[in-house]
């Protein structure tokens, strides 16, 4: 893994860390440009089995039939895309208990330069909050690896989604 200049971890390789760290074995990823770099990293990984996908409610349902044949699943996308699959999360993963990891980037936050995100990126935390879908969102000083660690945690144990919520400013920081 490359690193900064500070010698610290890139965020991407902080998320890929958590991942890892938390035996994902399964990940579904639509692109998004904060994904960038941490997509080709799931991409080579030789324990994690990674489906691009064109939309998110594809990637739920297969993330879904993923848990059921013995994965750990996650699905890498960006907040926009919560509102394209909150019926699959509501019929599938929230009705038959299936633990599913979102990590999203989370745009239309501080630091959005295109406008349209904005309304969705405040709509999310909301969203989330009425699915009663947990959600972490990192402080200074967090570990991105261990928030997305308890994260699979409350997944797998609770029996439900659950997300991380990674705004503009994390991607921005140790680069």
């Amino acid at each position: 893994m490359e690193t900064s200049l500070s010698g610290a971890m890139t965020p991407s390789e902080s998320v890929f860390k958590g991942i890892k760290d938390a035996g994902i074995d399964f990940i579904v990823s639509v692109p998004c440009a904060n994904l960038k770099e941490l997509i080709p990293m799931v991409d080579a990984a030789p324990d994690i089995i990674h489906v691009p996908v064109t939309r998110e409610e594809e990637g739920v349902g297969i993330c879904a039939g993923a848990y059921m044949g013995g994965k750990k699943p996650a699905m890498l996308m960006q907040n926009s895309g919560l509102g394209n699959s909150i019926n699959a999360l509501a019929s599938l993963d929230i009705l038959y208990g299936i633990p599913l990891l979102m990590i999203m980037s989370h745009r239309g936050v501080e630091g959005e330069p295109i406008v349209a995100q904005v309304p969705m990126g405040e709509l999310t935390p909301k969203l989330l909050d009425t699915m009663d879908i947990p959600y972490f969102l990192p402080q200074s000083g967090t570990d991105p690896a261990e928030l997305i660690i308890r994260a699979w945690k409350v997944a797998s144990e609770e029996k439900k989604p659950v997300a991380v919520l990674l705004p503009i400013p994390f991607w921005r920081t140790q680069s």
